[in-house]
């Protein structure tokens, strides 16, 4: 076909074509349009970043309990008495990775008169009569408190027991039984009476 004898059909062909064009144009430019509108819309928008600073700390902690409170000897002239019960020892602590070990003593406040009548003058139980026994720790036979362990004043105590910390026993507890006897052998001039003092069980961890 030769367009030269068909005028009118070649210009209306060519207003047609470039109609489309522009249809096309106008629509992928509103498609443009809108696809940046929703991104700027419902894009991520994000803030500044903040921070919290934490710190958490477990205490160290260490305690000594000790039932019952009270102990009764009903004493012999030269010889030997033992108490009315045992004294369940109850030890726990929670500690730092740099301890090596736990101890646990007793003792009494005076070498010469753990136990007095407060008589003037008075009569005294040196802690040479009087012995303790602790089959799960270190005096696993009747011994005095004549020692000088680490905690407690000189020749007055008695070390019960040294525990090695590691990583599996730093959430301490342990509970021994300590049975104590007084010996008058040595004491045969000790009057009648009735004779107090305070044991001392005291825990120390290095």
């Amino acid at each position: 076909m030769k367009w030269s004898k068909y005028p009118n059909l070649h210009w209306k062909g060519l207003v047609n074509m470039l109609s489309i064009s522009r249809r096309t144009i106008v629509i992928f430019g509103l498609i443009a349009l809108v696809c940046s509108i929703s991104s700027n819309a419902f894009g991520q928008k994000n803030s500044n970043a903040a921070t919290v600073a934490i710190t958490a700390t477990m205490a160290e902690s260490l305690s000594v309990s000790a039932t019952p409170g009270t102990l009764s000897i009903n004493l012999v002239q030269g010889g030997t008495t033992a108490a009315s019960g045992a004294v369940s020892i109850t030890t726990t602590g929670l500690f730092l990775p740099t301890r090596a070990n736990i101890q646990l003593d007793g003792y009494f406040s005076s070498a010469a008169a753990a136990l007095t009548d407060g008589a003037t003058p008075a009569d005294n139980i040196p802690t040479s009569a009087i012995l303790g026994q602790m089959t799960t720790g270190i005096p696993t036979t009747y011994t005095a408190f004549t020692g000088t362990p680490s905690l407690g004043p000189a020749g007055a105590g008695l070390e019960l027991f040294t525990v090695a910390l590691t990583a599996g026993n730093r959430a301490f507890t342990r509970t021994d039984n300590l049975t104590l006897e007084i010996n008058t052998t040595a004491l045969p001039q000790l009057p009648a009476g009735v004779y107090t003092g305070t044991l001392t069980l005291q825990a120390q961890a290095l």
